[in-house]
């Protein structure tokens, strides 16, 4: 199955880290915007292809449209409406948006998030079936307000998003972090009904587009001096990694098990 190899993934991850320390300190630099938003496909790359490898390229292209359209109508709201996140507002630096509202390239940010988060909390072996549920949509609906924690006040502090009101986290309204929890939520448990996850193999490659990311934001969040956030994304990129290494080894021993069941992803 899809995964990048373990020197090939850290050693784009430096390299992303690196784009941290360029993105902060050079944000002028002409071809920024064109560089960010090469950055985000190839971020989102792998966990797109896991995931069309694990659920086949028909499903997998179903359910990652459904979560794009989820994300849209969300964000779209929050926009306009406040609800869920508060008031705030996309820059320029993410591209064109939709109705000039909401930047086309949601979805290649977010979703890849989404992916890992679900990955992450993945019950392993034989009780993976019947862990499933409510538990899992809160493990990772979680994990994904702990990502948001750490690239969000970055994010902000480059002006891809504004929040007029200003918060107490770095900047960042505790609104948007109780919004994270409802859009996760949503994300999390459409994910995880639309994919029949319990009659298909763990894939790491799932992983490979979070620890990227969270590999750049942490980065970010260092030459910004924004230490909790760099703390924060530095536990959970080693929090991710070796839940990564399990992933694998869950990985070769069921296929060692039931080589068969590989072969469901695509059905």
């Amino acid at each position: 199955m899809y995964a990048l190899s373990p020197r090939i993934l850290l050693l784009l991850c430096a390299l992303l880290a690196t784009g941290g320390f360029f993105a902060v300190r050079f944000p002028d630099v002409p071809g920024t915007t064109a560089g960010s938003l090469l950055s985000t496909f190839l971020i989102a790359l792998p966990a797109f292809l896991a995931f069309s490898q694990r659920f086949g390229f028909r499903r997998g292209a179903t359910v990652l449209g459904a979560l794009s359209l989820l994300g849209f109508g969300v964000e779209l709201t929050g926009v306009v409406t406040g609800f869920p996140y508060g008031r705030f507002s996309y820059g320029d630096d993410l591209g064109p948006k939709v109705a000039g509202l909401v930047p086309y390239l949601l979805p290649i940010s977010w979703v890849p998030l989404v992916l890992g988060a679900v990955a992450a909390t993945e019950p392993l072996g034989r009780v993976r079936a019947g862990r499933r549920g409510a538990g899992q949509v809160a493990r990772a609906t979680v994990l994904l307000v702990l990502f948001d924690a750490v690239l969000d006040p970055g994010a902000a502090r480059l002006g891809f998003w504004t929040w007029p009101d200003s918060g107490a986290y770095y900047g960042v309204p505790l609104t948007n972090y109780a919004g994270w929890l409802l859009s996760s939520a949503l994300a999390t448990s459409l994910l995880l009904r639309m994919a029949s996850w319990k009659y298909t193999l763990p894939v790491p490659g799932l992983l490979d587009s979070t620890l990227m990311a969270l590999a750049f934001w942490t980065s970010v969040s260092v030459f910004l001096a924004l230490w909790i956030p760099a703390a924060l994304g530095a536990f959970l990129f080693i929090l991710i990694w070796l839940r990564r290494q399990v992933l694998s080894g869950d990985q070769r021993l069921a296929e060692v098990r039931s080589p068969a069941t590989s072969a469901a992803a695509s059905r």
